[in-house]
């Protein structure tokens, strides 16, 4: 896989068409089981066919469990400038509902570890809306994550997949998903701590000290170009959108033979100015209606004015100059607020 995925990075040396990489990011699966050689294969592969930024920022996802003092030396030395450590909760019993393998003094001390190692850039995950999850819980592993000062906090809430153990669960009537009003009480208990502790929320799931945000993550969203390698992997240019088979020996099977097995998606205009609407208002800088009307000659105020000016009244946002902010009630109800704007796709719109 190491050496396919390396083979991917050749035959797709062309696609950001000589644009300097400025991030690069381990993830979509458990990274932190490479060592360190293969990391270092794959980074050679970028470096030796593509025009890479020598203050690139380098992140590796990684459980708590695999950061052993051991592998986070050779982690510094690789090249890994930043670590996003999967804690997910300092609760142990929810961690244990989660199937993870760590516990929450492991998150811990893999935390204090990586800190000794020398990261000084490390964001922690956390997930909430979960079943059995107490205001009081989330409030204690708020707490933790605050006393140990990581530089950027990511927290979702979690997801319930049909295909999974607890889409299963719920569709036996054994998991009861957490209502809305207890999920947004949780996001808000997270914001008012957050802030008050010196977090800036610079994306509705994203809060960072000053200096620190994901420049990976905002790449998405501001729709600069990417180039994901690797089965499932997403990669994006502008002009189209191509997804890599998920299917580990099919895509195996394909490098082998010289050609990289992906689905292409042309993008319509109507399905660009969607993506900034949506990418856009999960910003707190929120989206610009002047320069979408210049890009693409659209007037999202126009186009929709009589919901905008229901958003305004009700407090779910606020236009200042020719800008569109969501305010933090609004942030709660992001991605519906996005759709409801969204542009009627034309298939035939490909302006």
């Amino acid at each position: 896989m190491i050496a396919s995925i390396g083979k991917e990075l050749f035959l797709q040396k062309d696609y950001l068409k000589g644009e300097l990489v400025q991030t690069i990011y381990f993830g979509g699966g458990t990274p932190s089981l490479l060592n360190t050689a293969e990391l270092n294969t794959l980074l050679g592969a970028v470096a030796g066919n593509y025009a890479l930024d020598t203050n690139a920022e380098v992140t590796l996802e990684a459980n708590p469990d695999d950061l052993t003092e051991g592998m986070l030396r050779e982690l510094r030395h690789s090249g890994i400038n930043r670590l996003s450590i999967g804690i997910q909760s300092f609760n142990d019993n929810i961690l244990s509902m989660l199937n993870r393998c760590h516990d929450s003094g492991t998150a811990l001390s893999s935390f204090w570890r990586s800190r000794e190692a020398g990261f000084d850039n490390i964001t922690i995950d956390l997930i909430y809306s979960i079943p059995g999850l107490s205001i009081k819980d989330w409030g204690n592993s708020i707490r933790q994550a605050i006393d140990m000062a990581p530089d950027h906090i990511s927290a979702y809430t979690l997801t319930i997949e049909p295909k999974t153990v607890f889409g299963h669960m719920a569709a036996k009537g054994k998991l009861k998903e957490v209502e809305e009003d207890t999920s947004a009480a949780q996001m808000e208990m997270l914001i008012d701590m957050l802030a008050n502790a010196g977090y800036e929320q610079y994306e509705v799931s994203n809060f960072a000290k000053p200096g620190f945000q994901s420049q990976h993550n905002k790449s998405y969203w501001h729709q600069r170009n990417y180039l994901g390698v690797g089965p499932g992997a997403h990669s994006y240019n502008g002009a189209s959108r191509q997804s890599n088979i998920s299917n580990n020996n099919l895509y195996l099977k394909s490098i082998h033979e010289g050609h990289v097995p992906f689905q292409l998606e042309v993008l319509s205009r109507s399905a660009r100015i969607n993506e900034i609407i949506l990418t856009s208002l999960r910003m707190t800088k929120g989206c610009d209606l002047n320069g979408l009307k210049q890009k693409y000659d659209f007037d999202l105020f126009a186009h929709n004015s009589d919901y905008l000016q229901q958003l305004v009244e009700h407090e779910l946002a606020v236009l200042n100059d020719s800008v569109l902010q969501l305010t933090r009630k609004g942030r709660l109800l992001a991605d519906k607020i996005a759709t409801d704007l969204f542009l009627t796709h034309n298939p035939e719109d490909n302006k």
